[in-house]
């Protein structure tokens, strides 16, 4: 989604809206933007698509009238096209490779994208059709964005594929991680619809390992895929993480998408630790829960911030204040088992570690209080070990280890794709490179099993 800009609005304006901050565009837009592009010839939008859009294409069947035939160029190539257009970080990938940043300015390709899946969402398109049956069974576990691309990767190559996901609903991180002012529901639904149209089983509220067992998983199935993604947000290590007003910043992310919306922090003042994107939905959500203030305490510098900059822009303009170098000693109480304050600690960065990155190191002597009502976790997530070991799969610390060129782990039958491969050296995890994930792990197996059938 592109950078819209758009005027700084009071406090009082977003209590309660969950509404998406920016519109679509409108026909007439979408015609005037989509006749600016150049329609190059090998062109660098698409190199720097990961899942390798034909965006001059998909643009001019726009500016042709064919909305459909666009719609169907992006989702052939990207599965969860509809919501890659509105949180791909499009600034620093497609529309930061057009040529147009030379001499005026690049094409909305993001707002482009939306336009015509969501054209095709409205008008309840289904795009693709299943692929003769094979007789392989697969089963993906994980119904988030790495497991719906592969799901809908093998649905048209013609394998039986059950999607086993844990949740009410699939769509992982789509359906329930990223607010709702910024993705609805909606469109990952839709998207989950035309992984399901190929005739792909989605078997959801079913854990495995608990719903059912690894074994059984191994024993019925010719393929498994693991695209677990990752868990909760891990403990801090401070005193009072256990108060009544800490929260999770997934599951309170969460919790706006599934429940009705509350005036839970009302007049409240709200910290988040952390800086990445998640963190900036817990900030931005606190806000339109009616948070009178919301900061967001983070130990390194801007510079080390890893929200995408559009994301810090859009909570700068919702009023969230940002403390750099910042962290969090203890979490105080009231005596009654509820947040009161947080006692913080000055930082400054130190030798590299490992990673590369200067390493935070406090300031003795350089503590200070502040006086909050709830405190949100956004430091990152943990791994689902338990379950990769279960599989006895090769990890390192939650990373799976696969061998890059066919998606298979430790065990031949496993392969494995998305957040939880990421980390480690693998890659930058973002909701698309996970969809590419999925599809590359897809044809990885089609190749292998080919292959072996041709030698059999």
């Amino acid at each position: 989604m592109s950078n819209v800009n758009q005027a700084r609005i009071s406090v009082e304006d977003l209590s309660g809206n969950f509404q998406e901050v920016h519109p679509g565009l409108t026909n007439q837009e979408a015609m005037e933007e989509s006749n600016r592009c150049l329609y190059c010839y090998d062109a660098p939008c698409i190199t720097a698509c990961p899942t390798g859009i034909d965006i001059p294409t998909f643009i001019k069947k726009i500016a042709s009238g064919n909305v459909l035939g666009s719609a169907k160029t992006i989702m052939t190539a990207n599965p969860i096209g509809a919501s890659c257009a509105r949180v791909c970080p499009t600034e620093e990938l497609c529309e930061g490779a057009c040529v147009l940043n030379h001499s005026t300015k690049p094409i909305m390709i993001g707002n482009l994208q939306r336009y015509a899946t969501d054209w095709a969402i409205q008008h309840e398109q289904i795009l693709f059709q299943p692929g003769k049956k094979n007789g392989k069974t697969v089963a993906i576990i994980g119904g988030g964005p790495a497991g719906l691309a592969c799901a809908r990767e093998l649905g048209r190559l013609g394998y039986e594929v059950t999607i086993f996901e844990a949740e009410e609903k699939a769509g992982g991180l789509n359906t329930y991680g990223i607010v709702s002012f910024r993705l609805p529901k909606e469109i990952s639904y839709w998207e989950v619809k035309q992984v399901e149209s190929l005739h792909v089983r989605i078997r959801t509220n079913t854990r495995v390992g608990k719903d059912i067992s690894v074994e059984e998983i191994l024993e019925n199935h010719d393929i498994i895929i693991l695209a677990i993604g990752m868990s909760s947000v891990p403990d801090i290590g401070v005193s009072g993480e256990d108060l009544n007003g800490v929260y999770d910043a997934i599951e309170f992310v969460k919790e706006t998408k599934t429940k009705p919306i509350s005036n839970q922090f009302l007049g409240k003042r709200v910290v988040v630790i952390g800086a990445g994107n998640t963190a900036i939905d817990g900030a931005t959500c606190s806000v339109r829960l009616g948070a009178e203030n919301v900061k967001i305490l983070y130990r390194r510098t801007i510079e080390e911030m890893t929200a995408y900059e559009f994301e810090y822009e859009f909570a700068k303009q919702d009023g969230v204040e940002f403390r750099w170098l910042t962290a969090p000693k203890r979490i105080i109480g009231d005596g009654q088992g509820r947040v009161k304050g947080i006692e913080c600690i000055k930082m400054e960065l130190g030798e590299p570690g490992e990673d590369g990155r200067r390493r935070p190191v406090p300031i003795e002597g350089s503590e200070f209080t502040l006086e909050v009502d709830a405190v949100i976790k956004a430091i990152g997530q943990s791994r689902y070990v338990d379950l990769i070991e279960e599989f006895a799969l090769e990890h390192n610390g939650g990373v799976v280890k696969i061998n890059p060129n066919t998606f298979q782990t430790s065990n031949e039958k496993v392969f494995a794709c998305g957040d939880v491969i990421f980390g480690k050296g693998q890659g930058e995890a973002m909701v698309v490179s996970a969809a590419q994930q999925g599809k590359e792990t897809a044809y990885a197996i089609h190749k292998l099993f080919h292959s072996v059938s041709e030698t059999a």
